[in-house]
Parts: C-alpha cells; sequence; structure tokens
C-alpha cells in the first residue's frame, strides 16, 4: 500500500507539472516571479511580431524603393490579382461618399463589360471596404498616404500571424520559449512561410493570420480544466476567428473542410468529448453562414463540401448511437461502416444543393484536383491553366532543404514520428472496452499533430497550400524541443537522470543562440541589398491608355494585365483574375482566342460578343518561352481547339492542323484581311494595342463560338 500511494503521489506530481506546463506558469500561482516571467513571455511575442512585420516592409521597400517611384509604377507593382483587388479600394477612396462606393461596388459594370455584378457577393473585398472606410474616417491624410495604410495594414497582419504561431506554441509546451523558438523559425525561413511582401493583396495574406488565431483559440479551447467563462470567451474568440478567415479568402471552405476532417477523426478516436465536437462543428457553421450573409447569400458557400460534410457527420453521428459500444474489431468495424454512411450522405447533400442552386461556380477547382491525380480530362482548358502554375504543382524537394538549413526540419520530423505512435496507441486503448495501460493523450496536442499532418499532405500536393503548413510546422517543431512529453519519453529511453526542466530550457536557448550566430550576418546582408522598380514598357503603356483612349473604353487581354489596367486607368475590362464564375471562365477563354490560329473574323467577332473596344496583346504570351511545350497559353488553346501545337515534339492523333496562321503573330503582318477590322494604335517592345473597327454590313462573317 505505501508503495501504490507513493506512485500515486508521483503521478499527482507529474500532473501538476503538466498543467504548470500547460499554462505558462503553476496554476494558481499569482506571485510576482510568475506575472513578471508571464510578461515576459508577451513581450516577447508581441516584439516578435513586430520584427517580422518591419522586417518584411523593409523587404518590400528595398526592393522596389516603393517610396521613390511614381505612382502608377506603385500601382503596376501590384501585379496580377492583387491589383484588382486593389482596385476597389483605390475606388472606395475617390468615391464621392462611402454611400456611393458602396452603391458602385454592388452595381458594378467595370469590371466586366456588359455585365452587371455585385462585387461584394462575388470577391471577398470587405477587408478593401473596411480599410477605405477607416481611412477616410480617421485623421490620416496629412501624415499617411492611401497606399502605406494599406500595405502596412497587410504588414501588421504578419506580427499578428507570429504571435498567434507564438501563442500555439506557449499553449501545447507551457514555456514562451517554445514560442520564441517559433517566431524566430518563421522569419528565418521567409521564403517558405510567406511571400507578402511581394504579393500584398493576395486573399491568403489577409486570411491566414486570422485561420493562425483559429488555430491557437482551439488549441486553449481544448486544454482540460477550462472553467465556463473561459470556455464561452474561447469560443467565441474561435468564431470571430473563423469569420473573418472566411471573410477574407474564397477558398475558405477548402481549408476548413480539412480542419473538419480532423475534428471528424479525433471524434472517431474518442479524444474529444460530445460538447466538443459540436461546439467545433457549430462554429465553422456559423462562420460561414455569417459570411453567406454578408455575400449576399453567395451561392458558393452553401454549395461547399465542408457544409454538406458537417451536415452529414452530425446526422450520422446522431442516428448510431451505438457506436461506441462492443469490443475493439467491432468498434472498428462500426466506424468504417459510419464512415462510409457519412461521406456518401456528404455527396449526395452536395450534389442535390448544386442542383437545387445550379452552382457551377466552383467546378474549375474539382476539374483541377480530377486532372491532377488522373481522374478527369487532361484537355480541359481551366484544368489545365492551373497544372500548369508552378504554384500547383507537387512542394520542390529543394523546400525541405531550405527548411532543413534552419535547423526546422530535424526536431520536426521526429516530433510528429513519435507523437503519431502514442496518438495511435491511444486511439486503440480508448476503442477497446477496458481502458488502463496508456496514458491518455491531449486533445490540444492531438489536434495540432493532425493539423499539421493533413496541412502538410495538401502543401506536398499542391506548392501554394504550403504557406498554411509552413508557419505551423515552426510552431509543432517547438513544442518538439520545448514539451516535456518528447523529452520524458527519450530521456527515458536514454535512462538519463537529467533534469527536466533543465534539458527544457537549455537546448532551446542553444538552438535560439545557434540560429542568431548562424543566421543574423545574412538577415543584414539581404537588408542590404537595394534594387528598384523597373518596368518602362509597362508604365508607358498604362500612360498611354490613360490619356490617349476614352474614360468608358472597353479592353480585351490577359488576366493578369487587365487588373493592372484595371487599377492603373479605371478603364472597362471583359475578363479579370478572379476565376469564380463559369460565364467569366468561357469568356476568358475566348478572349485568349487571340493567341490560338483562328481567323481575323473569328477573333473579331469574339472580342466584339465581349464588348471590346480594343485588345492589348503581349508577346511574353504570343512567343512564351517559360513554360515547356503543352503548358504554353498558345499550346492549351491549341489543345483546347484540337490543333496540333507549334513546335517539336509529339502530338494526339485526333489534333489536326490549324487553317488559320497565329493571331497575335499574323496581325502584325498589316495584311488587308486584319487591317480592314482592326487598328494598331500602340506599341512598344512589350505591347501591341489594336482597336477594333466598327464593322460595316455583310463585310465579315462573325464569328462561330459565341460567348
Amino acid at each position: 500500500m505505501t508503495s501504490l500511494r507513493q506512485r500515486k503521489g508521483s503521478r499527482g506530481k507529474e500532473a501538476a507539472e503538466v498543467r504548470e506546463n500547460q499554462l505558462g506558469f503553476p496554476a494558481g500561482d499569482w506571485s510576482w516571479g510568475s506575472i513578471i516571467w508571464t510578461s515576459i513571455g508577451w513581450s516577447v511575442s508581441v516584439g516578435l511580431g513586430l520584427l517580422c512585420s518591419i522586417y518584411v516592409a523593409t523587404l518590400h521597400e528595398n526592393d522596389l524603393w516603393f517610396s521613390n517611384i511614381k505612382e502608377v509604377e506603385r500601382e503596376i507593382s501590384f501585379r496580377t490579382e492583387c491589383g484588382l483587388y486593389y482596385s476597389y479600394y483605390k475606388q472606395m477612396l475617390q468615391a464621392p461618399s462611402i454611400q456611393e462606393g458602396l452603391s458602385e461596388l454592388i452595381q458594378d459594370n467595370l469590371t466586366e463589360s456588359r455585365r452587371t455584378i455585385n462585387l461584394l457577393q462575388r470577391m471577398n473585398i470587405y477587408q478593401e471596404v473596411f480599410l477605405s472606410v477607416l481611412y477616410r474616417l480617421l485623421p490620416l491624410q496629412a501624415y499617411l498616404e492611401p497606399v502605406y495604410f494599406y500595405i502596412y495594414t497587410v504588414f501588421s497582419l504578419q506580427a499578428v500571424y507570429v504571435i498567434a504561431l507564438y501563442l500555439t506554441a506557449w499553449l501545447l509546451s507551457g514555456s514562451w520559449l517554445a514560442g520564441t523558438l517559433t517566431g524566430v523559425w518563421y522569419i528565418l525561413n521567409r521564403v517558405d512561410t510567406t511571400r507578402v511582401e511581394f504579393t500584398i493583396s493576395l486573399r491568403e495574406n489577409w486570411s491566414l493570420p486570422f485561420f493562425a488565431l483559429q488555430v491557437a483559440a482551439i488549441t486553449c479551447y481544448l486544454r482540460p480544466q477550462l472553467s465556463a467563462l473561459q470556455q464561452k470567451v474561447t469560443v467565441w474568440l474561435m468564431f470571430v476567428t473563423t469569420f473573418c478567415f472566411c471573410l477574407t479568402w474564397q477558398f475558405n471552405q477548402f481549408i476548413l473542410l480539412v480542419q473538419a476532417l480532423i475534428i471528424y477523426a479525433l471524434d472517431c478516436g474518442d479524444l474529444l468529448s460530445t460538447t466538443q465536437v459540436t461546439t467545433l462543428y457549430l462554429v465553422q457553421v456559423s462562420g460561414l453562414l455569417s459570411v453567406w450573409l454578408l455575400q449576399f447569400c453567395n451561392s458558393m458557400i452553401l454549395g461547399s463540401l465542408v457544409l454538406s460534410f458537417i451536415v452529414a457527420a452530425l446526422f450520422v453521428r446522431h442516428c448510431q448511437s451505438s457506436l461506441r459500444t462492443g469490443g475493439l474489431l467491432l468498434r472498428v468495424a462500426k466506424l468504417l461502416l459510419h464512415t462510409g454512411l457519412v461521406l456518401l450522405l456528404t455527396f449526395i447533400i452536395n450534389f442535390l444543393t448544386k442542383r437545387a442552386l445550379q452552382l457551377q461556380s466552383d467546378e474549375h477547382i474539382f476539374k483541377f484536383i480530377k486532372s491532377k491525380f488522373g481522374l478527369g480530362p487532361t484537355r480541359d482548358f481551366d484544368a489545365s491553366l492551373y497544372l500548369c502554375e508552378e504554384a500547383f504543382g507537387l512542394l520542390p524537394l529543394d523546400t525541405l532543404e531550405r527548411l532543413a538549413g534552419t535547423l526546422l526540419l530535424y526536431p520536426y520530423i521526429p516530433t510528429v514520428l513519435l507523437l503519431s505512435g502514442t496518438l495511435v496507441a491511444a486511439v486503440l486503448q480508448n476503442l477497446r472496452p477496458k481502458g488502463g495501460g496508456v496514458e491518455a493523450f491531449r486533445p490540444d496536442v492531438a489536434y495540432n499533430l493532425l493539423h499539421t499532418v493533413l496541412y502538410g499532405l495538401l502543401a506536398f500536393s499542391t506548392m501554394r497550400m504550403k504557406y498554411i503548413w509552413t508557419g505551423h510546422m515552426c510552431a509543432v517543431a517547438a513544442y518538439g524541443v520545448c514539451g516535456t512529453e518528447i523529452w520524458t519519453l527519450l530521456l527515458k529511453v536514454l535512462r538519463c537522470n537529467t533534469k527536466l526542466r533543465v534539458v527544457r530550457y537549455a537546448v532551446p536557448l542553444l538552438l535560439i543562440g545557434w540560429l542568431y550566430y548562424k543566421f543574423w550576418p545574412k538577415l543584414m546582408e539581404e537588408l542590404s541589398d537595394l534594387r528598384e522598380f523597373y518596368d518602362p514598357d509597362t508604365v508607358e503603356l498604362m500612360t498611354w491608355i490613360s490619356t490617349k483612349t476614352p474614360k468608358q473604353a472597353v479592353f480585351a487581354g490577359s488576366m493578369q494585365l487587365l487588373a493592372g489596367i484595371k487599377l492603373c486607368t479605371g478603364r472597362v475590362l471583359t475578363n479579370h483574375p478572379h476565376y469564380e464564375d463559369k460565364d467569366l471562365r468561357e469568356r476568358t477563354r475566348q478572349v485568349y482566342q487571340v493567341y490560338a490560329r483562328r481567323s481575323p473574323e473569328e477573333v473579331y467577332g469574339i472580342l466584339r460578343a465581349a464588348g471590346a473596344d480594343y485588345v492589348v496583346l503581349e508577346n511574353s504570351i504570343c512567343y512564351e518561352r517559360r513554360h515547356q511545350r503543352g503548358c504554353r497559353l498558345r499550346d492549351l488553346l491549341d489543345l483546347s481547339n484540337g490543333h496540333i501545337m507549334d513546335g517539336p515534339g509529339e502530338n494526339d492523333p485526333d489534333l489536326v492542323p490549324a487553317s488559320h496562321p497565329r493571331f497575335c503573330d499574323a496581325i502584325k503582318t498589316d495584311a488587308a484581311a486584319y487591317t480592314a477590322l482592326f487598328t494598331r494604335t500602340f506599341q512598344n517592345k512589350t505591347f501591341y494595342v489594336y482597336r477594333l473597327k466598327k464593322k460595316r454590313k455583310n463585310s465579315a462573317k462573325t464569328s462561330s463560338d459565341p460567348v
């Protein structure tokens, strides 16, 4: 009995130490020492966040000399879809009043010619609206230019991102040294953790900081021994951060779907209570539905897979009350049947919802996924546009080399492997009718483990998704270095009598010191590298459009260039990079026929059907060499039209030679068939601009492929 009491007492001490590690200071200890120690931790988190924000802002300034270039050059630096999003911020500021600016966004006829669309419904631009209203109301006009107010806000969100990751690591390990190591790793791996310094307006740069805050709130919510008030506050924090994340990124549904699968897996493994599972699901649903209301009942949200999955999971869970009874094999069989029913019901609900709403806005994403894994047609134009971009390819191996170079990968891999093995053992023990023998697995650690594994798989499959994984990867690796679980296991295996507290603090301090010694000179060298924005051909084009064309002129061209034309000149567009609309995708494919082998009459008819007055042709697309054969835009168009591709190489047997030369090249010959329909109005080394002539009666045939 004496030995039994001693073992119980020792386990009590271990539990108390775990509680201390979770909270950052001993439970109930409000001594001055604990308060000062915790205050230092919070101060370090804010300091690292500000350091990261200043770091990326300085890189942006040094790369472009942003403070010294002209306004048109600043606007051109917002490349591709970034320029489109920033144009609405500029449009709101130029409106006579906030009310008129909102009205112009709700009834917009400049973004897509011959169409009036609700931009607040179609796009996630509430952040631009909010910032423009804030800039109008605050007395900042005399001290800060609008563009700086915008970019400084985005850079400030990087501080929020780092603080959120810091808190997650602190909550998991109980030591703010883990948060410090997380922040240091995030900054040193900037190339793989963020690209905000050159893609400021991208939706993910707005949303991922809120997603990191949501993960921190979930980690806090899943900790044991929370009071009723703490639980309510945490649930509200989860809702607010989920809402902000969903409001700022159109791909929120796919990210939340992965998160819903994590919650489902934890539920199946008996790692969460029924209340926790239901609460987490409802937080996701309430966040999505709130955004659905703000986006004027955007049908893409109602037709999302994540909503269908949550409804199916809750319904099947409610109907199968005997899921947690029986032996191990019986429970595993029940779980497999349960999972099959949930997935089947998910697809049925999603199919019926999309049929009822006639939803086709996101079909290009599913086409991309099918084509990527060889389950769909490989000639689909929309899917090929994504597949041929490096950002949507597999994660390059040099990413892992860079992560290993900062020592991030070395603690991360053993941490994930050890925790995965422990999690599997804990789940099997939970599924047995009688427990015992295996210590309960912490729910907050289990969530973060599955989070990093599933989003890691997503990152490996699609490189652009790595920015969701690498930041959280820093927090998991720091937890492995500073947490008690890993070191306790390792010290037992090695039969080492070293005190756990000494190891937990000595190792991260030595690691931070080595990282400072190794990478601080490289950071200083990087910050001393001064460059300057230089794109005279695009500046010349934008200046010519602004001064030589009517304000209501409609321009056709590539999506990326037209976004810049919208921002710099305010002219009307035929198409743009925000691709989540079926009619727009079809129009874009039609407008891109200027780079295909089509007759001048066909191209003229297509452009006229889209309402174009001018078309801008780019040599970089017409004579593209960046992509390999089969992935150049002209190749995608040839394949879509059933034509043989340019250059040496194999062609599918069903492809035929085109009967016309490539339009973008042939029009430069000024042949009579082209000059009868198009007039060259501008050219430089990069761009050619043609004005469409008013067609005379019976002069030429219209396009056989109407928009």
